[in-house]
């Protein structure tokens, strides 16, 4: 298929960066994607264009798989579902819900692809939740050859873990299956003005309070406000974080910003994907006018976590429009932030003002690294490549395993070069 230049997309999501790229593809099936990916000399996908860094740029040939053929199919004993890797969440949620099932998690935005998403490590909250990679059974990618390899949790269970937040470089992914359970209510509750200090020191019992937990904070103020979300199925009823004050309106994160856009509230129960993501699908939740960076650090380190961003709190909120706090589950896959370990995320929603953001995140890091912080892949961070490979257990084994599929680094940009040099990649 010939290049597209004139519909090349020319920024991500934020506007903050503009795509390098000399040549844009969208293929409208995997025949035409495997002739491209043979004939290219460096090759990125492009999602949603929800992430903040450089990960999918390219200077040669940037491919959208929102053209190929559109699969969702339900498997005979409704345990997974086979999808495409460029459809987005709210598009799966829809259809599984009409058939009476669901995914155990969401992240903030149904509005990012699952291609995307499950290659960078995205997540949800909830203490008993994994990342959204972690529902994935089995996918099929283009590999630096040109040949679709279709890869298996049960079948392939040395390279599958390597392969699912693989940041794109072993392939070009087509198609994935993910686990889905029966459908499920939800009644989502918004409870103000909780003491960090008391956050602090009831952590477990607050992120314990419902199926899914977030605090959003300013850091400077002292306080935070949490959204339960409660399994209506669950054998508990939902309660208020003691010291916090169920709110009689709906609200926004983001406080004095109206809560039109939000998924619903008041303990008002609905179906799953509308009410585990914090916005609703129907909308677009922003401009894109922001910044974005996030940090994983251990479970048991998330009370010397709040102590050290609230020592930082007069700092951040001026450059802040929000930080939110959730918790993660463990899971088995190499590259994800939560890799073997049950984690606290600490997420920045910052302005739109690079200049002015960069030192924030650098003062973020030099306090969560020392308790092992790792970033989201798809956020802004400044990371030396040292301290990724300290803090990512595996990424010197992903490295040597990028290199065995892919000793041309096709797949690899400027970025990927720069993350994986630490580990001799």
């Amino acid at each position: 298929m010939p290049a597209d230049p004139a519909h090349l997309p020319p920024a991500n999501w934020a506007g903050n960066l503009r795509y390098s790229a000399a040549r844009f593809h969208r293929p409208t099936s995997v025949e035409e994607l495997s002739a491209l990916v043979r004939s290219a000399a460096r090759v990125r996908a492009v999602g949603s264009r929800h992430s903040f860094n450089a990960l999918a740029d390219t200077t040669g040939d940037l491919v959208s798989t929102a053209g190929l053929p559109r699969v969702l199919r339900i498997a005979p004993d409704r345990r997974s579902v086979r999808v495409s890797g460029g459809l987005r969440y709210a598009e799966i949620a829809e259809e599984l819900e009409a058939s009476g099932l669901a995914l155990a998690n969401l992240a903030s935005l149904p509005h990012i692809s699952v291609a995307g998403a499950v290659a960078t490590g995205t997540h949800g909250s909830g203490d008993r939740n994994q990342g959204l990679a972690s529902a994935v059974l089995a996918l099929e990618l283009v590999d630096a050859d040109g040949k679709l390899r279709a890869l298996d949790r049960e079948a392939d269970p040395d390279l599958f873990p390597a392969a699912v937040v693989a940041l794109g470089a072993l392939g070009i992914v087509t198609e994935l299956t993910l686990a889905v359970e029966p459908s499920f209510q939800v009644a989502q509750t918004v409870h103000l003005d909780l003491a960090l200090d008391r956050l602090a020191a009831d952590f477990d019992e607050v992120f314990a309070a419902a199926y899914s937990v977030s605090a959003f904070t300013d850091w400077a103020g002292g306080r935070a406000a949490v959204w339960t979300k409660h399994r209506t199925d669950a054998a508990e009823p939902p309660g208020s974080p003691a010291g916090a004050v169920a709110a009689g309106t709906p609200q926004h994160p983001i406080p004095g910003v109206p809560a039109v856009n939000c998924t619903a509230q008041l303990g008002q129960p609905g179906p799953w994907h509308d009410r585990l993501p914090h916005f609703r699908a129907a909308f677009t939740p922003s401009s894109g006018d922001e910044l974005q960076s996030e940090y994983l650090l251990p479970r048991g380190l998330a009370a010397e976590g709040i102590a050290r961003l609230t020592a930082l709190g007069p700092q951040l909120a001026p450059a802040l429009h929000i930080s939110e706090i959730r918790t993660v589950a463990a899971d088995e896959l190499w590259l994800s932030p939560a890799f073997r370990r049950d984690s606290v995320a600490f997420h920045f929603t910052w302005v739109a003002d690079q200049s002015r953001v960069a030192p924030l995140i650098i003062a973020v890091e030099e306090a969560l690294l020392p308790l092992g912080a790792r970033p989201h892949w798809g956020k802004l961070f400044s990371c030396t490549p040292s301290q990724l490979a300290e803090a990512v257990p595996r990424l010197a084994d992903f490295a040597t395993l990028a290199r065995g599929l892919d000793p041309d680094g096709k797949f690899r940009n400027e970025l990927l070069d720069d993350w994986l040099s630490g580990t001799g990649g």
